[in-house]
């Protein structure tokens, strides 16, 4: 245990030594609610107003309300994914520079050093998306406020979930780099991909129907709609209590994917939750194996 805290000490603290690829962790959330805002903000708005086309008065705060909640569940979903894949760079250039050899010929078990990697990213990928949950509040919280307490702790729970995910993940794919080319590459094609992979920049509810079939089997899908609902939960209690119809809120639910379909089933949330504790266990597993098999090779 003793040995596992100094490697866990070490490698966060060679992560934060990192200035330059903190800051860069850290700002990247923020770009993104500023690109979101800027560029998606109006495209969501409208969706929403013609919903809101047939009510005799509403408030203008409830719209901004729906489009800030779909906004920050979109840059929350794709941050906890993409900021693990930059935090756990330092497992990489451990290999470049050569300090895994120093680290391995010293009586340390591989599964050790494997989860002092996976945590020690956990624990800055945690600070830096916890940190860009409190900036994506305090947007809503200008915009349009309708969230509750039991919502706020559940968007932090998914937050958490979906950041124990993105670390497994990106711990598994890192096993097979050996390069600073190959993992900047990798980083480059989750950041690009994954955003739309998941919902967040388009609702899957957009894409065709193989395409939908498809998607409902990754993870990611799931946590992309946990955020969405904890997001605009409160959001759909106003529409309700404004006069909306119920058939209404049930259609806006299902275009900003707050309802997801697993072969026309509805899943729900618990089950939603399932599948991301299932899938980090999983992974984790897997990486811890690929270490130890890749060390006796």
């Amino acid at each position: 245990m003793s040995t596992f805290k100094i490697l866990l000490k070490r490698n966060i603290k060679l992560f934060f030594k990192d200035k330059g690829l903190f800051f860069t962790s850290l700002i990247t959330p923020a770009i993104l609610l500023v690109l979101y805002a800027t560029f998606l903000g109006n495209v969501f708005e409208d969706s929403f107003l013609q919903v809101f086309s047939g009510v005799p008065s509403y408030d203008k705060k409830l719209i901004d309300g729906c489009v800030g909640g779909q906004l920050i569940s979109s840059i929350l979903a794709v941050s906890c994914v993409t900021v693990p894949f930059c935090s756990n760079m330092l497992m990489v250039q451990d290999k470049v520079n050569g300090s895994i050899r120093d680290i391995t010929v010293s009586p340390v078990k591989s599964s050790t050093v494997a989860l002092a990697y996976y945590f020690a990213t956990l624990a800055s990928s945690l600070i830096i998306c916890f940190s860009a949950t409190g900036l994506c509040l305090g947007y809503v919280a200008t915009v349009g406020w309708y969230l509750s307490g039991a919502d706020v702790l559940l968007i932090i729970l998914d937050v958490f979930l979906l950041v124990l995910f993105g670390t497994a993940l990106s711990s598994v794919i890192n096993v097979f780099m050996s390069t600073q080319g190959q993992i900047s590459a990798v980083g480059s094609i989750v950041s690009s991909v994954y955003g739309f992979i998941c919902g967040a920049y388009m609702p899957i509810s957009q894409f065709s129907p193989a395409l939908q079939k498809t998607l409902s089997f990754l993870p990611g899908t799931y946590g992309t709609s946990l955020l969405r609902n904890h997001s605009l939960n409160g959001c759909f209690e106003e529409m309700r209590a404004t006069g909306v119809p119920e058939e209404a809120v049930d259609g806006i639910r299902a275009v900003v994917d707050c309802d997801i379909k697993f072969f026309d089933n509805t899943v729900p949330e618990a089950a939603m939750f399932a599948v991301l504790c299932v899938t980090v266990t999983v992974l984790i597993a897997l990486y811890v194996l690929l270490n130890k098999l890749k060390n006796k090779k």
